[in-house]
């Protein structure tokens, strides 16, 4: 069995797989107050959840954009499952060209889901991440990373629009969904509109220039996949988006630690 750790700017979502099939996944907000046992609660009633125990557990892998909180976890799984953890990187034997200026500079996560992503569709592809930021990942025909975009997420652009206004609300958890006209008669249905729709109609012209400037480099029109928290709403809304994998990263973490044990075994 396998544990997979996605510390991401907002959440860290933390995955069990046996083999292939991931088993049971929780999220946690990503807190560097939180301690050590604290986590390994959450680990432990996942584990108890699937009819485990630490004992089965062969092999695990984080992927972070938060490196205080990489220490944490990296330091957690050594003391309680005296693992050495995997932990994604462009040092790694990824399998695929990143063509990015500086490749150290490419977020873990994203390498993940361009990993899983090119696994489960092949290419070429436009993964969007609806996250914390809007990131917009390109795979080639032959795997490749070939870069990106990145803007912000659906929720920084309403705490934004809070923080930076004197009298606008902050709209959170359920009070950020669609109102039912565009044309909104209050501060909240307006926001809303702006908010959620501004979101959707800029992934839209996104996409359509990303595969303008495929088709310009003769590539054949690439599949779009979401994740991230947001996804699925907006997969809702739109024709554009052709599958939704929720756990794209969680599944990039274990696809990257079968390649380099399988790499170890020859």
């Amino acid at each position: 069995m396998f544990i997979a750790i996605d510390i991401g700017n907002t959440h860290t979502v933390i995955g069990i797989y046996k083999k292939n099939t991931l088993l049971a996944d929780c999220r946690l907000i990503s807190m560097l107050q939180r301690t050590e046992d604290e986590i390994f609660e959450q680990v432990h009633s996942l584990l108890v959840k699937v009819g485990a125990n630490k004992k089965k557990i062969d092999g695990i892998g984080i992927s972070s954009v938060i490196p205080n909180l990489t220490n944490v976890y990296a330091v957690l799984v050594k003391k309680c499952f005296h693992q050495e953890p995997m932990i994604v990187s462009t040092e790694l034997n990824l399998g695929i060209k990143i063509l990015y200026d500086n490749p150290k500079l490419l977020g873990s996560d994203r390498i993940c889901n361009a990993i899983a992503g090119y696994f489960k569709y092949g290419g070429p592809l436009i993964i969007i991440d609806f996250g914390t930021a809007t990131t917009y990942d390109v795979v080639a025909l032959n795997g490749d990373f070939l870069g990106g975009v990145i803007a912000p997420g659906i929720e920084t652009s309403a705490i934004s629009l809070h923080r930076r206004t004197a009298k606008l609300p902050q709209l959170a958890g359920n009070k950020l969904h669609l109102p039912k006209t565009v044309i909104g008669t209050n501060t909240i249905s307006s926001m809303q509109a702006g908010i959620l729709w501004s979101a959707v109609d800029a992934m839209t012209g996104m996409v359509n220039r990303i595969q303008k400037e495929l088709h310009e480099h003769r590539s054949k029109k690439a599949v779009v996949i979401a994740t991230g928290g947001f996804s699925t709403f907006v997969a809702e809304q739109t024709q554009i988006i052709q599958y939704i994998e929720p756990t794209l990263v969680l599944d990039g973490i274990r696809l990257i630690y079968d390649r380099l044990k399988s790499k170890k075994g020859r």
